[in-house]
């Protein structure tokens, strides 16, 4: 359907499965022209299938967003194809589960890289093209643990809060420029990523989780205000998560 994203240039981190898949077919049904990224390149090849299936361009560019090298690549290929970018999505994350004491720091390294240090990454690679372009909107896929604590995920939880500050200083630099930021918090989403660690579904018993769609819809409306008017920040929970 005609909308007021067809035709601007979307890439997506983390797009194979989960909220970013979910993103990418949201988005694509809107007309946006996507980029879908992620390390494994069959399975974002499939998500990259079925929205070209329904008419939208789409393609998947293989890529770890541990590397600032290979997200400074994948930009760089999609304004060589498509000109410029009008949006980024930093999604891609991963979680540790565990205590402190008996965790593993290779995990928790490779935690803070993806979910920190990735985020970071995206947005140091887009925002040259944007400022050129004189527009554009950096969505951040953060979580409802960046703005509260528990035990069971530390790693996670203190990535999330770090990618809830470092949105909010993005915000406030970009603005003058004419760019976006939004960050959306969303809690309990049935993703693969709570099913990683044996008794991390525990966390929050007899909750309902969100479907991944019901956060594509918000990045969705987010991106669809005006260019005067930023939704910095989506909270979303299960309606029985408390």
């Amino acid at each position: 359907m005609e909308t007021s994203l067809t035709g601007k240039v979307a890439i997506i981190t983390g797009a194979g499965t989960g909220i970013g898949a979910a993103t990418a077919e949201e988005l694509g049904r809107r007309g946006m022209i996507l980029v879908l990224v992620g390390r494994r390149e069959e399975v974002i090849g499939r998500v990259a299938e079925r929205i070209r299936s329904a008419g939208v361009e789409a393609v998947a560019l293989a890529g770890d967003v541990r590397d600032y090298e290979a997200q400074a690549s994948i930009v760089a290929r999609a304004v060589e194809r498509f000109g410029h970018v009008d949006v980024f999505v930093a999604n891609a994350a991963i979680a540790d589960f565990g205590p402190v004491d008996r965790a593993d720091p290779r995990i928790w390294q490779d935690v803070i890289t993806t979910n920190v240090l990735g985020v970071l990454y995206g947005m140091r690679a887009v925002l040259p093209t944007m400022y050129e372009h004189g527009s554009g909107h950096l969505v951040i896929v953060s979580s409802g643990s960046g703005r509260s604590t528990y035990v069971g995920e530390p790693a996670y939880i203190a990535s999330k809060h770090a990618t809830v500050a470092f949105a909010d200083c993005l915000r406030m630099e970009v603005a003058p420029r004419g760019l976006r930021v939004t960050v959306i918090e969303p809690g309990l989403v049935e993703t693969p990523l709570i099913h990683v660690w044996e008794g991390s579904d525990d966390l929050v018993p007899g909750v309902t989780p969100l479907d991944p769609a019901d956060c594509a819809r918000a990045i969705a409306f987010a991106l669809e205000q005006p260019p005067n008017c930023t939704v910095f920040e989506i909270a979303l929970r299960p309606t029985n998560q408390i």
